[in-house]
């Protein structure tokens, strides 16, 4: 059975209504946000603006409940539901890119396949987006811009700590204890 991982999401929004409902909804199912960075401009690409609009912003946030690894498939099913029950006339009002932090890498969830991405099912593929190492996360070569310029790695690091504090509550694998 594998060690279970801690979820998070990268949010890109204009509109912060949308944001905060994107990660309410998020919430009722992998209990509440326990960990929530900085805003910062997303100024990387402009890709996201016809249809979301300029003045574009990305936070990461993570979620009090440990998920198996395999649900990264479903949760990001989940947050593809929300982004369209948030849309607005013009599209998409927040971008949810869940992923998960574990004790070696975080990976962000995809809907497309890639050189570097894994497929896990039903059309989705985990993107190992940094390695941790020597106390810090360390992206690669492929990661995205924001992410390899290092402003969410203080983001990543606090996760890291909360994820490796709620394993400390996990029942050990065959224990009765709930």
């Amino acid at each position: 059975m594998p060690t279970p991982v801690k979820l998070f999401v990268a949010a890109l929004w204009a509109d912060a209504g949308a944001l905060e409902a994107g990660l309410a909804r998020l919430a009722e199912r992998h209990g509440p946000v326990d960990a929530r960075g900085e805003p910062h401009p997303f100024d990387v690409t402009d890709y996201y603006e016809s249809e979301m609009g300029p003045g574009l912003r990305r936070t990461i946030a993570s979620f009090r409940d440990l998920i198996d690894p395999a649900a990264i498939v479903d949760a990001k099913h989940e947050a593809a539901a929300i982004e369209d029950a948030l849309a607005g006339p013009g599209g998409r009002r927040v971008n949810l890119d869940v992923g998960y932090i574990e004790f070696h890498k975080a990976v962000l969830a995809s809907f497309k396949a890639g050189a570097y991405k894994v497929y896990v099912g039903r059309g989705v593929w985990v993107d190992p987006v940094a390695l941790y190492e020597k106390g810090r996360f360390h992206p690669f070569p492929w990661s995205f811009l924001d992410f390899r310029d290092g402003r969410y790695e203080e983001d990543l690091l606090r996760i890291r700590v909360l994820y490796k504090q709620a394993l400390r509550d996990v029942p050990p694998v065959g224990s009765s204890g709930r």
